[in-house]
């Protein structure tokens, strides 16, 4: 099994998650509640990627 920090785990956590929220996005006709599931999935993408970069002690990639 592979050893998996809890920050990086939490980081790949929220990628996955905002990547999902943007499928409903992907539709011809957009609502209001689709523009905002639009920016909680660019929100959580941001912050995964965050997480996820930082996990490792050192430079940032």
């Amino acid at each position: 099994m592979v050893d998996v920090p809890n920050q990086a785990g939490l980081g790949i956590g929220l990628i996955v998650i905002g990547t999902l929220l943007f499928i409903p996005g992907a539709g011809v006709s957009t609502s209001g509640p689709i523009l905002a599931s639009l920016v909680a999935a660019s929100v959580l993408l941001t912050i995964g990627t965050y997480l996820f970069g930082t996990s490792e002690p050192g430079r940032s990639v």
